[in-house]
């Protein structure tokens, strides 16, 4: 409540609302309701680490690495998220992409890519930062190891694996795509002239019948 002085240009002064009887006799114990309410609710232990722990779907843990659908890498090496890192956790080396190895859409991708975990405070401001996506946060936070040079993560730790129907880079962009048509999500699988360039170059790759599955799902 608010009461104002005739003087207008006095400043308003802010008063509470009066209490009614029934909340000036509860007035001393106010203050321990959600402790008293706690007492009527059942005990709920989580049984970690036997069971996985339950974190909220936004969690911030683990740093991944993402790719396109046909496995291209998203991260361009343009260094953004090391700038925007108030820790400086985030080390990053880019290198081009050349017709013989393209790792990702445009002209560069990150060839160095390291996070000191040592020194990571999981604020999300290099994910904020990342023009491409390439760069999120997972929700595995088990990071606790007994040597302080296994919580540094190189590359190959936190890029995401091939999911199915992914080719495994490098291999050339989707024929008549621009890497801001990568961006905009219009790749959903390897093409038959990417499955192509592979088998030429690397006839045992793993990920060719996966691919290959991929791409005749598209054409139907």
């Amino acid at each position: 409540m608010s009461k104002k002085s005739p003087d207008k240009d006095a400043p308003m002064r802010f008063e509470h609302d009066p209490k009614g009887p029934i909340a000036e006799f509860f007035a001393p114990v106010a203050g321990y309701g959600v402790t008293i309410s706690s007492f009527f609710r059942p005990t709920v232990t989580e049984q970690y680490p036997r069971e996985p722990a339950r974190v909220q779907p936004r969690f911030h843990g683990r740093h991944r690495l993402n790719r396109y659908a046909d496995g291209l890498e998203k991260c361009i090496g343009c260094e953004l998220c090391a700038w925007a890192c108030p820790a400086d956790a985030i080390l990053v080396e880019a290198a081009s992409n050349t017709p013989e190895a393209q790792y990702s859409p445009g002209e560069r991708f990150g060839n160095v890519y390291q996070i000191n975990y040592l020194r990571c405070i999981f604020c999300g401001m290099c994910i904020e930062a990342c023009p491409t996506r390439a760069l999120t946060m997972s929700n595995d936070f088990e990071l606790a190891v007994y040597d302080r040079a296994s919580d540094i993560y190189e590359k190959q730790d936190l890029l995401a694996p091939l999911a199915e129907g992914m080719l495994a880079p490098p291999h050339p962009m989707v024929e008549g795509l621009s890497d801001g048509d990568y961006y905009r999500g219009e790749v959903t699988a390897p093409t038959r002239e990417q499955i192509a360039w592979v088998k030429e170059r690397r006839p045992e790759d793993a990920s060719l019948a996966s691919a290959e599955s991929a791409a005749k799902e598209v054409r139907r």
